[in-house]
């Protein structure tokens, strides 16, 4: 059984949103197409957040998510997704398919700061 919550850690990199997980063989695996914006919006209040902090996601609700995102279509592989609340979209690419098997038809998502920062 996989876990239910998972957790990236993004950071900046050259004025692009990337993480990196060892555990799927993803290295500066980029969020593109509205995602960027997204982010920035849900650590606005983080500091020093281009350096990274963590992102808490699954497919079922959990206690604070702060994220909830509404599959929208398929495209080119991957999955346009809403966020109702922001009247945001954005594309997630199908390294999606790296944490879930079939394409979850909502995402729930929490941001926190990172200790060290």
């Amino acid at each position: 059984m996989s876990n239910a919550i998972r957790v990236i850690f993004p950071y900046r990199y050259e004025d692009t949103w990337v993480f990196d997980d060892d555990k799927v063989g993803l290295v500066q695996e980029p969020f593109i197409c509205g995602i960027p914006e997204i982010i920035d919006n849900l650590v606005a209040d983080i500091p020093n957040a281009h350096r990274g902090f963590k992102l808490l996601f699954s497919d079922n609700p959990f206690p604070g998510y702060q994220l909830k995102l509404v599959w929208v279509r398929e495209e080119y592989g991957g999955n346009w997704y809403r966020w109702e609340v922001q009247n945001m979209e954005g594309w997630l690419c199908p390294a999606l398919f790296k944490y879930f098997i079939e394409t979850p038809k909502i995402l729930y998502g929490k941001v926190e700061k990172l200790s060290r920062y």
